[in-house]
């Protein structure tokens, strides 16, 4: 895939624009630092946080690994769900109310009762990224194996090829696309989870550390964080986007 460095130029351009004004804005006093933070400040946060007393390296650890552990579990066990779904779907019947009303629920309202169950530490925040990814890798995983081409089966069938064969060279491979639109989700999910579990309660993190900076009203933390969070979304999804680009090369 070629990058279009003009295009990637006009956004930096424009970023260090905006910036650039935020810091006159301040310093002419046109807008409260106490509310929007300064870009200097800003950085000096996060110079500090990573490169001074490195807090926010233990905390984006945190953060990051509870998110990757809630991701691989709540996926992992959608994925095995859905495929016992599709292949016996008597077992979906039965069990489509509880996980209609489990889904329903809020499930950062839920938060403090993992709290609960799990204490402080991280297996409160991969209980709720679990809770969170789980539902939306289910719900893409059925529809995508249960949307492959009937026809695309029947000739498969036709020519001889075993049900395994079926299964694994014709529909797994027409529902990647779908099932990973889920996991690109699932994954953000499970981020959010973490985080929103974070800011209630926890021991470490990024979301532990935004709320200790609201409570002290450090706007330049604040936003700093909440910068890193959305550079830290940002190569989740454009991460993902690569690996679907890889794995569906052959499309």
């Amino acid at each position: 895939m070629q990058v279009n460095w003009g295009f990637v130029l006009k956004q930096l351009v424009a970023v260090a624009a905006f910036l650039v004004l935020w810091e006159l804005a301040t310093r002419r006093g046109w807008i409260d630092v106490a509310f929007f933070g300064q870009p200097s400040g800003i950085f000096a946060y996060l110079w500090d946080g990573f490169a001074g007393g490195g807090k926010l390296w233990v905390d984006l650890g945190y953060t990051v690994a509870g998110t990757l552990i809630s991701f691989v579990i709540g996926s992992g066990l959608a994925l095995m769900l859905g495929l016992l779904f599709v292949m016996f779907p008597r077992v979906e019947h039965a069990l489509e109310p509880h996980l209609m009303m489990l889904n329903a629920m809020p499930r950062i309202a839920l938060a403090p009762l993992f709290l609960l169950w799990f204490g402080l530490g991280l297996g409160s925040k991969i209980a709720v990224g679990v809770s969170l990814a789980f539902f939306i890798v289910l719900a893409n995983t059925v529809a995508g194996i249960r949307g492959v081409s009937q026809d695309a089966i029947t000739l498969s069938r036709s020519l001889g090829a075993r049900p395994l064969q079926v299964f694994f060279k014709v529909t797994l491979p027409s529902a990647v696309p779908v099932i990973f639109s889920g996991l690109r989700l699932a994954l953000i999910y499970s981020m959010l989870g973490v985080i929103g579990a974070e800011l209630i309660a926890a021991e470490r993190g990024l979301g532990q550390t935004l709320a200790y900076l609201q409570s002290t009203f450090n706007m330049n933390g604040v936003m700093g964080l909440l910068v890193l969070l959305a550079v830290l979304g940002m190569i989740v999804t454009q991460g993902m986007t690569w690996l679907e680009r890889s794995l569906l090369r052959w499309q």
